[in-house]
């Protein structure tokens, strides 16, 4: 096991890392904790997109995972692509309640509850509705009203819409425009361009998972960086294959040899 020969503590770049084991110090993350610690004081409708592999739900993830509770209550949906109805079921489903059947009914018991968690048990509901891309249109056009409480006089919860960035071009079209006009911050993520903001990823991976001093060459490092194009997802894939590849070499150290074999091995879909 390429751990163990490399000295590390826990897998390097593992998807469930949180905290000082999650890397924030690129300005992407902090205009997004920026926008997300805005509504966390004051309820309203977010949108956070960015194109697959970079990081997007890991990044709402390490931000709804710190909040403290019960103070706040997080309700993660990604079955996004149902139709309406069966997504304020789901949402019923996990606010405890036994959905009705009927939409109006369906309507009226999750604002009541929603309003009794903020009014009642000073909770504050964040709703994170990740795969937005792939909500529907009649969803879209719907949750606006869903959104109205009391004569349009609150913003009784927040909601992040998380997805690839096709959602802001449906977003712009003319019927969606009360769904638009809602949006309070919008935040999108981009790959890391900058090759010491990449450095600075790989060493806060590497380092987080036990390792001691530099275990990837520089010339390793920058075929990490051209392969992957700045995506987390795929220069994590990559230095876990190269880690791998070094131990079964027996080999203490990846240098620009193991990564370019593995570049060859990989097979495009």
């Amino acid at each position: 096991m390429y751990r163990q020969r490399f000295a590390l503590t826990a897998t390097p770049f593992a998807k469930n890392a949180r905290g000082k084991s999650f890397f924030t110090e690129y300005e992407g993350y902090k205009r997004l904790e920026r926008s997300f610690q805005m509504l966390c004081e004051e309820p309203g409708l977010g949108l956070l997109t960015a194109e697959p592999g970079v990081g997007k739900t890991a990044a709402i993830r390490n931000l709804t995972q710190a909040l403290p509770r019960p103070q706040y209550r997080v309700v993660y949906l990604c079955d996004t692509a149902i139709g309406p109805l069966d997504l304020y079921r789901t949402l019923s489903l996990e606010l405890g309640l036994r959905p009705a059947h009927r939409r109006a009914v369906l309507w009226r018991e999750l604002k009541e509850t929603l309003t009794h968690m903020v009014d009642e048990r000073a909770e504050h509901p964040i709703l994170v509705l990740d795969e937005a891309q792939h909500l529907t249109e009649r969803f879209l056009a719907d949750f606006s009203g869903f959104l109205n409480f009391a004569f349009d006089s609150r913003d009784l919860f927040t909601t992040w819409l998380v997805g690839l960035p096709p959602i802001r071009g449906r977003l712009r079209l003319q019927h969606h425009t009360p769904l638009r006009s809602r949006i309070v911050t919008s935040v999108h993520l981009e790959a890391f361009g900058s090759r010491d903001v990449f450095a600075a990823f790989l060493d806060h991976g590497l380092t987080a998972a036990g390792a001691k001093g530099s275990i990837i060459a520089d010339s390793a490092r920058e075929l990490i960086f051209r392969a992957s194009g700045g995506v987390a997802r795929e220069a994590a894939k990559l230095v876990r294959q190269a880690l791998r590849l070094a131990d079964e070499r027996q080999e203490n150290f990846v240098d620009e040899s193991v990564v370019e074999t593995i570049l060859k091995e990989e097979v495009s879909i």
